[in-house]
């Protein structure tokens, strides 16, 4: 009998217990700095990673939609991926030394994005 109720509580815990969270695509949209077609690639390229369905980036208004599995992935590291490549985006800025090394169109700090 007690290994019958220990039994039973162990299926009773199985069927209780949260279900891992499934992966489901998210699509969001946030500013991300940038000037030109060069700017354009660098940017969807840092974000040509298996988390990422889709992501583009619009040169006139600036801002990036991309659509993304979550939880796998979250903004913050999709932002900080491409502040890494030398774009500030949403919260984070790109180093002073990754963005120095871009090509002289693609500099868009300090009133550059008038190119």
């Amino acid at each position: 009998m007690k290994t019958a109720l220990v039994l039973l509580g162990a299926v009773l815990l199985l069927f209780s217990a949260s279900p891992a969270q499934e992966p489901s695509v998210v699509e969001t949209k946030f500013p991300v700095s940038g000037v030109c077609g060069m700017c354009k690639t660098r940017i969807e390229k840092a974000l040509k990673i298996k988390e990422v369905k889709f992501a583009r980036w619009d040169k006139k208004s600036k801002v990036l939609t991309v659509a993304y599995l979550s939880p796998s992935i979250s903004v913050d590291s999709l932002q900080q991926r491409l502040a890494a490549v030398g774009h500030d985006a949403g919260k984070y800025r790109a180093p002073d030394d990754v963005y120095s090394e871009l090509p002289a169109c693609c500099h868009y700090r300090d009133g550059a994005e008038s190119h």
